[in-house]
């Protein structure tokens, strides 16, 4: 006589199983839409915009020849000014440049002295009508003093000066401008904090930020915000820049942005520097042109208007 013994195994399907849970898809990193629209294939006209930018006529009482629209960053320490130059350049030259050195040491900046950047033309080696000014970064009880970035805005500072973070600069310091022409003066304030740091951003130098805007503000200094690293700080955006304004994230980090310094969140632009790359990027050049388009309009509606 032959016995067979089987084990008996239950089986349920996932409906039939009262202990088990339906999978939950986990929520969407971006919206359904962008909530600002960018023309992503219009590269080419703002490029040419930027390229044929005519300076700011001189006024009778500057004798300064050498107009421009001045750009001065500030920010804190390694969240991407010099690296915002960099990219510029790059994005006008159609070339990789590095002259801004990029980095920062244990979290001390790296930029130590004031200094004017020029951007070449390609086709006749003039300059671009408009400079940059990189200056040391914003740390709670380290970095730049607040006095300096004032005095740079009042265009008191010459190249070469070195900052110091327990003392600003002094009116009988060979690097005190006594005369600034309209020119040395700033035309636009540009505060560059990166999409992955607005929350960890300390107090102090949040405090430190609103300070210098205010400063801005009361001399009619036109300000923005650059949002860099966006690509660092939404996966969705790394994969493709053209989800930047779809992305929940860095919408999120520019009205806190907006809010916690108290600018317009159409002052506030995101952008991807180039950093690793070596090969050109249309779409992380759009949104560098447009973001550089609305500084030369601000800065001339500045001068246009003293």
């Amino acid at each position: 006589m032959c016995f067979c013994f089987f084990q008996y195994v239950p089986h349920f399907t996932a409906m039939g199983d009262k202990n088990s849970k339906p999978e939950v898809e986990p929520p969407s990193l971006l919206l359904d839409k962008e909530w600002r629209a960018v023309p992503w294939k219009a590269k080419a006209e703002n490029l040419q915009f930027v390229r044929g930018f005519e300076p700011f006529k001189p006024r009778n009482d500057e004798k300064n020849e050498d107009q421009h629209i001045r750009i001065l960053l500030h920010g804190p320490t390694g969240h991407g000014k010099s690296s915002f130059i960099n990219t510029v350049e790059t994005v006008l030259r159609s070339k990789m440049t590095d002259r801004a050195l990029a980095d920062s040491c244990g979290g001390k900046s790296f930029t130590k002295k004031y200094k004017t950047y020029r951007i070449t033309k390609e086709e006749d080696g003039t300059f671009y009508p408009f400079v940059f000014n990189d200056i040391m970064g914003l740390e709670k009880d380290e970095g730049v003093c607040e006095e300096d970035i004032k005095l740079a805005m009042m265009g008191h500072v010459k190249d070469g000066y070195t900052f110091n973070p327990h003392s600003t600069l002094s009116t009988d310091d060979p690097y005190y401008n006594t005369n600034p022409s309209l020119s040395d003066k700033a035309h636009v304030l540009v505060c560059v904090v990166s999409a992955n740091k607005v929350h960890l951003l300390d107090d102090g130098v949040k405090k430190k930020m609103t300070n210098v805007m205010r400063e801005a503000g009361d001399m009619g200094i036109p300000q923005m915000v650059i949002l860099t690293k966006i690509d660092e700080a939404c996966p969705e955006v790394d994969a493709d820049l053209r989800n930047v304004y779809k992305s929940k994230f860095v919408k999120e980090q520019m009205e806190l942005l907006s809010e916690s310094l108290g600018i317009p969140l159409n002052c506030i632009f995101p952008v991807k520097n180039y950093h690793s790359e070596i090969t050109p990027n249309d779409d992380l050049e759009m949104l560098i042109l447009m973001a550089l388009r609305q500084m030369i309009n601000y800065g001339e509606d500045f001068v246009d208007n003293l």
